[in-house]
């Protein structure tokens, strides 16, 4: 195991996406990386000049264990599936602040639907902090991956609004103060 800000030697070629521009790029084995923030499972490392940021599933190019799935038991309820899924959604980091997308009150609706198969469909509405964000994006497609992820969940959809528009005041009192913005 490595320190946070130690180097780390890429023990395979990794599909990475640079900050703050959202462009993906291929991180060759042997590059050296400097994992800079490590929250949700996904990693912020800095490359070449540049922050990078690599999916959790990518861990071992780190030398790292990849995130359990989530879990739940057979047959679950309704309240057991939205407490799992509201919880892969504060797996959700932007690569660039240290608080997940529902403390930073980013998340507007979360709504879970059943399908004639059995399977749910989760259908969640939420913004970003700046409407130019290059990472938003990402960001809704980590959202949608560790929502699929949930047993039972056969689709999510993450629609991506500016209306209303996102404020320091719809963080929680616990983001604001982690963040110095009380």
């Amino acid at each position: 195991m490595y320190g946070q800000g130690d180097p780390v030697e890429l023990q395979r070629d990794v599909l990475a996406t640079l900050v703050p521009l959202g462009d993906k790029v291929v991180l060759p084995e042997g590059g050296q990386v400097v994992v800079t923030q490590s929250l949700g499972g996904s990693f912020t490392v800095y490359y070449a000049g540049n922050l990078a940021r690599i999916a959790g599933e990518d861990a071992d190019a780190l030398g790292m264990t990849p995130p359990p799935r989530p879990q739940l038991p057979d047959d679950p309820s309704d309240a057991e599936v939205e407490r799992v899924v509201w919880d892969q959604m504060r797996t959700c980091y932007d690569p660039e602040i240290p608080v997940d997308i529902v403390e930073l009150g980013l998340v507007y609706r979360c709504e879970i639907t059943h399908r004639e198969d059995g399977q749910r469909e989760v259908a969640v509405t939420m913004t970003l902090t700046a409407p130019g964000c290059g990472m938003g994006d990402v960001i809704a497609d980590d959202v949608r991956h560790k929502i699929e992820m949930v047993p039972t969940v056969a689709r999510a959809t993450v629609e991506v609004t500016f209306e209303p528009p996102w404020s320091a005041e719809m963080m929680t009192e616990q983001a604001r103060l982690q963040t110095g913005m009380f």
